[in-house]
């Protein structure tokens, strides 16, 4: 899976009307919104988008009719490969219909063409991983987070136990519960995965 590296913007005109085109990597729908409200331009004709974050998405056709610019705009979103994304197009009228058949192909092409032309990084998978050690054991488990690049996400102490909760590459993590169990003698406890 992939995602933009950095926000894009991409500029295309068709038949005397503009579109701009912006996309950027984002994490939440509140992250897609807020990037909607700094790139909105309220004095455009319309103001299209569409997010995608896994298998959430949402779109908008601002106005324009009923599927022809949401919709298209994620349809690009999805034929790019690119995931936890946010693209909007801001259309300025030119003067000239495009009809239905001619919006879907503008916004699906707008967006098609900002994406193809953005910066792509490959999205590592991560898992949450809870666990708990005995206090003697607190010593092996620092230098397994930092072996495995993991990202300590909480620690507390219980009355004989140490927990945590770590991030790290869901394909690491098989790996890293062996080689805890291991330089524990078994005595760590793995709680449910997220």
């Amino acid at each position: 899976m992939h995602t933009l590296f950095a926000p894009a913007t991409a500029l295309t005109e068709i038949k005397k009307s503009k579109f701009i085109t912006h996309a950027a990597p984002v994490q939440t729908k509140e992250e897609a919104l807020a990037f909607l409200d700094s790139v909105r331009d309220p004095d455009a004709t319309h103001n299209c988008w569409a997010y995608k974050l896994g298998t959430v998405y949402r779109f908008s056709d601002d106005g324009e009719p009923g599927g022809t610019a949401g919709k298209p705009i994620l349809s690009a979103i999805e034929g790019s490969g690119v995931d936890n994304v946010m693209v909007v197009v801001i259309r300025f009228f030119g003067g000239i219909k495009l009809g239905a058949g001619g919006l879907v192909r503008a916004y699906a092409n707008a967006a098609a063409t900002c994406l193809g032309h953005a910066e792509k990084i490959e999205v590592v998978e991560q898992r949450t991983i809870h666990f708990s050690v005995p206090f003697d054991s607190i010593g092996t488990v620092y230098p397994l987070i930092e072996k495995f690049n993991a990202q300590k996400e909480d620690e507390s102490f219980l009355a004989d136990r140490a927990r945590y909760t770590i991030t790290l590459e869901a394909a690491r993590t098989t790996d890293f519960k062996t080689q805890l169990r291991d330089a524990t003698s078994g005595s760590a406890h793995f709680e449910e995965e997220t």
